[in-house]
């Protein structure tokens, strides 16, 4: 731990999208944060993003950031296919490590990774951002309460404004584990069930990027629970009125549902029509309260020196209902989560 008991000292590995978005919050927004250092494979987008927030040190070799005695803490915001070693490394380093989804797309992977935090005595927390969006919090507590009674269906919609880049679709996994995996964590988040059957159907009906990736841009999952309850989500890579985010949960003795924030709250109605605002452009706009409050119980629980919210197993449970439910996919038939494990 650092030297001083209400701050912890951190280091940033990669400055692309989500990385810059870390640093911000952290350097604005989380004042037991104190970033020391940023790492980037394009020594310019790490410069660039230290000299926005002010941090002393910048570096193209996260190696610099592992080494140095002084950080307690690495936030791992670098591509997918780096996950799983950074955090081995991490740490061996005897660093606590907050890591970006997923942890890595094959199951090996994540295990010998969960064991070297596990061997280390490190914390590791994974970043379901969505898990920390105060509307997806509230729900999951009025169904713990037993508010709506037994919960019967839980039903996600979750619809991005368009596909990324070929060269990213290429390593991502596939929709289930790159963008459905958000949907399989926060299904059993607020059911507080496991997943234990999945079926998946799908196909490119718009995005021809998708096709060339061997990818989809509309899918449909089927979730069984180990409760009883049944699940469905629905994705899409493509919406051309912005960034679709809703859960609705029917019970026994009522239904809870999450809509969706629009850009403002203005309205303007006349003779014709009630006009209101679109809906945030991405995730950025979307869950700008969830990844300060991520990174706030990350920060606490190396402070206070307890257990992450989302913990090593839940960022690996996530990825074996996206197997399943590509493995459903090509097979065209139900998939048990338990044949994988």
């Amino acid at each position: 731990m650092n030297r001083k008991t209400s701050e912890v000292n951190v280091g940033i590995i990669g400055t692309g999208k989500i990385g810059f978005l870390h640093c911000r919050n952290l350097v604005y927004n989380i004042s037991e944060a104190n970033v020391l250092s940023v790492a980037d494979v394009r020594l310019e987008a790490a410069r660039r993003c230290a000299e926005e927030f002010g941090i002393p040190k910048f570096t193209q070799d996260y190696k610099e950031i592992l080494s140095d005695n002084s950080i307690d803490a690495v936030i791992i915001c670098s591509s997918t296919d780096t996950h799983s070693s950074l955090i081995e490394e991490a740490a061996k380093a005897k660093k606590h490590i907050f890591c970006e989804k997923p942890i890595a797309l094959e199951l090996k992977e994540i295990d010998r990774a969960l064991n070297a935090v596990k061997e280390s005595g490190v914390k590791l927390q994974v970043g379901f951002n969505r898990r920390f969006d105060p509307n997806f919090h509230k729900a999951r507590e009025i169904i713990k309460d037993g508010k709506i009674g037994k919960v019967l269906t839980i039903k996600i919609i979750s619809r991005d404004p368009a596909p990324p880049g070929l060269d990213y679709l290429k390593v991502s996994g596939g929709i289930f584990a790159d963008s459905t995996i958000h949907d399989f964590d926060m299904a059993r988040y607020i059911i507080g069930s496991e997943v234990i059957e999945v079926y998946a159907s799908g196909g490119v009906l718009k995005e021809e990027v998708c096709r060339k990736a061997g990818d989809l841009d509309i899918a449909i999952t089927i979730l069984k629970f180990e409760n009883g309850s049944i699940g469905v989500i629905e994705n899409s890579r493509s919406t051309v009125y912005g960034y679709d985010q809703r859960v609705e949960v029917f019970g026994s003795g009522g239904v809870v549902s999450v809509g969706n924030k629009l850009l403002d709250t203005v309205e303007i109605i006349d003779s014709e029509a009630i006009k209101k605002s679109l809906l945030p452009y991405f995730f950025t706009e979307r869950y700008v309260e969830s990844y300060i409050n991520e990174m706030k119980e990350f920060m606490q629980s190396i402070l206070k020196d307890t257990a992450p919210l989302v913990s090593g197993i839940d960022g690996k449970i996530p990825i074996l209902i996206a197997k399943a439910a590509k493995l459903s996919y090509d097979a065209n038939k139900p998939v048990k989560v338990a044949e994988l494990m």
